[in-house]
């Protein structure tokens, strides 16, 4: 998961709220659990993995975190995808920018009680870390928190796509081949991730426009925490936001009806509702 200074992550979530989250994934298997947390971007994914891998911690549990953002496709991967599919996969994010094979190996150590290596991906470097420099789990663990923006959701039907959504959509994706193809690997590939899932639990944004501002906050957060590093401007964010539009769409409508637990956020991204 990507590093954030303090100034972003001290919204933090409610103790009762993240220990429940810890017993309701201890009680979901007999073997390590994977509990998947899934929300829009800058929802607080990782803010609340990371508190339920504290607290675990706390009562003398081994307990790790990952994303699925660790695991996406390397550049040169998704250059080839570009260059054979359609240009708009050069860029990381929507179904089928991801190392599926990757995501499945990690998940099914985990459940087996393997030692394996954590996936990492450096978002500023828009580039896959070397596996060398991937911390390695030594001993087996007793919950594995996963994740990621949009766990979970099930592809849209065909004729959803026919119109474009945005004006990424609309310029460079007139014919629809992009999000049809992505669409199609959602479909395809992704439910076999999803059967991995022990419990989901899913982060409910009031709405998706406030999500470029939860996503420009987590761009700054990321440049702070790199000095020095080029990052995106805000309307370059602006466009990269829409990759995920259609997709995050989709969650909001489907996953409330799937989760094994929903909560809902305002937009300063505090629970509605009491643990």
């Amino acid at each position: 998961m990507s590093p954030v200074p303090h100034s972003f992550s001290q919204r933090r979530f409610a103790p009762a709220l993240v220990a429940q989250a810890l017993d309701d994934a201890l009680a979901s298997a007999d073997r390590t659990p994977v509990l998947a947390i899934s929300g829009v971007q800058g929802s607080g994914k990782s803010t609340l993995a990371a508190q339920i891998v504290d607290l675990a911690r706390t009562r003398g549990l081994c307990a790790a975190a990952v994303s699925i953002d660790d695991t996406y496709l390397t550049r040169a991967q998704r250059q080839r995808l570009a260059d054979r599919v359609h240009p708009l996969l050069a860029t990381r994010g929507p179904p089928g920018t991801h190392d599926l094979a990757l995501a499945m190996a990690t998940l099914d150590a985990a459940k087996a009680g393997q030692g394996f290596p954590l996936p990492r991906f450096d978002k500023l470097a828009d580039e896959r870390v070397p596996e060398s420099q991937w911390k390695r789990i030594e001993q087996p663990l007793d919950l594995l928190v996963f994740e990621g923006w949009f766990l979970g959701t099930p592809a849209e039907a065909d004729d959803a796509l026919q119109v474009p959504l945005n004006a990424l959509e609309r310029e460079a994706d007139a014919d629809g081949r992009w999000r049809r193809w992505c669409n199609q690997s959602l479909a395809e590939h992704y439910p076999g991730l999803w059967q991995r899932f022990d419990r989901l639990w899913m982060l409910q944004p009031p709405s998706f426009a406030v999500v470029p501002h939860w996503r420009w906050q987590q761009e700054q957060a990321l440049q702070q925490a790199s000095p020095g590093r080029s990052s995106m401007t805000r309307p370059q964010l602006e466009r990269f936001v829409q990759f995920y539009e259609r997709i995050s769409r989709q969650a909001l409508r489907t996953l409330p009806g799937i989760a094994d637990r929903v909560i809902a956020l305002d937009a300063q991204r505090q629970p509605l509702t009491d643990p």
